[in-house]
């Protein structure tokens, strides 16, 4: 095969355009030919690195853009969402920025004075007295807002936004590591996760396999604790048809747990790499995991619908594990171990959705 068609074949293979059985063909391929396998690895890191650089022009130029102008009543309102966030920062910071305009200020006066431009009848001094007061009652006002905040914070006030859009995600490991849907977070400016306490933290997109609306994320927030030890393993082997599942998410602001059974082995159209469950869904349980009675990952819900009554599909599992196998090294900046030991198994569904709780997580949105 020559390189021009091998490198078209790989495109199509990374780009999701190959049927399931040309799929199966070509991973056979890589299984057998090495220097195919070693080609397919060199694309999938050239291509990352690609969009790894894309993504650092574009906020780099966002970064510029918001430089340029800042609307703070609109930031203010974005830092509803993120309490903690704003008291550090006031705690950490404001003795700074008084120093800092205190400052400014005495080296231009100082310098007016020794220049000869400042005496009390100059209608300059007039003027930079107005705009003195002017600031120090700005600053006086902002101060107050900002006590009234952190006031509101400490009396559990309810701050949050919901965002432009909101789905679910679980832990994939104690560290931090999430998934979610990919149409969840496509096009996403911020995403932000919330456990079950209603904390909530920063989130990147590390990696996506759109094809199998899967997301990876990786909670980057320094308030953020490890999880305790991730008590489910996920299945590798397939489902049988009827067997008893259920799914836990976020439609709404308490989680949900949804029940039902297994009802088809094939997704959307005979989509093999899906599910189809018996199990009433809304939106926001895009990226909840579907669990059998042991307690194991069987699939991810993303939330497809058809006209058909009370039917939902979720990607396999084995898919999601692949994509996991897909993540560049170098996207992860901690290590990603899956738990390979379920402590759920034994339990009655009350006492397993007691331990998911903490490990499962609403996804928030935004976009500008």
């Amino acid at each position: 095969m020559k390189d021009d068609q091998l490198t078209e074949l790989i495109e199509r293979y990374l780009d999701g355009d190959m049927s399931q059985q040309e799929r199966d063909q070509f991973e056979q391929l890589c299984k057998s030919d090495a220097s195919v396998n070693h080609k397919l690895k060199e694309h999938r890191h050239f291509t990352g690195l690609l969009k790894q650089y894309n993504e650092r022009l574009e906020l780099e130029n966002r970064l510029n853009a918001i430089h340029q102008e800042i609307d703070v009543h609109t930031l203010k309102e974005d830092l509803m969402v993120h309490p903690s966030w704003v008291v550090r920062l006031w705690r950490n910071h404001h003795s700074k920025i008084s120093v800092a305009a205190s400052i400014a200020i005495f080296a231009i006066l100082t310098t007016m004075y020794f220049t000869g431009d400042l005496s009390n009848e100059d209608p300059r001094f007039v003027e930079l007295k107005r705009e003195v007061g002017n600031l120090k009652r700005s600053t006086e006002n902002l101060n107050h807002a900002t006590s009234t905040i952190i006031q509101d914070i400490k009396k559990d006030k309810k701050l949050t936004n919901p965002g432009n859009y909101r789905g679910s995600g679980f832990a994939l490991s104690a560290n931090g590591y999430i998934v979610t849907n990919f149409h969840v977070v496509n096009g996403a400016d911020s995403v932000y996760v919330q456990n079950d306490n209603g904390e909530s933290f920063h989130a990147k997109v590390i990696y996506t396999e759109p094809q199998y609306d899967v997301a990876i994320l990786q909670i980057n927030d320094p308030s953020f604790k490890h999880l305790d030890a991730i008590p489910y393993t996920f299945k590798k082997s397939k489902s049988d048809l009827g067997e008893d599942l259920y799914t836990l998410g976020y439609p709404g602001d308490d989680i949900f747990c949804g029940t039902g059974a297994l009802t088809s082995a094939s997704g959307f159209r005979g989509d093999t790499t899906e599910y189809q469950v018996s199990i009433p869904v809304n939106p926001g349980n895009s990226g909840g995991p579907l669990i059998d009675g042991k307690g194991n990952i069987v699939g991810v819900i993303n939330g497809k619908q058809t006209q058909t009554s009370a039917a939902a599909f979720a990607v396999k599992s084995n898919y999601l594990l692949k994509a996991i196998q897909n993540i560049p090294a170098d996207s992860l900046s901690k290590s990603l171990n899956l738990n390979t030991k379920n402590s759920l198994a034994g339990l009655s569904r009350p006492q397993q959705i007691k331990k998911l709780r903490n490990y499962m997580f609403m996804v928030k949105v935004y976009n500008q």
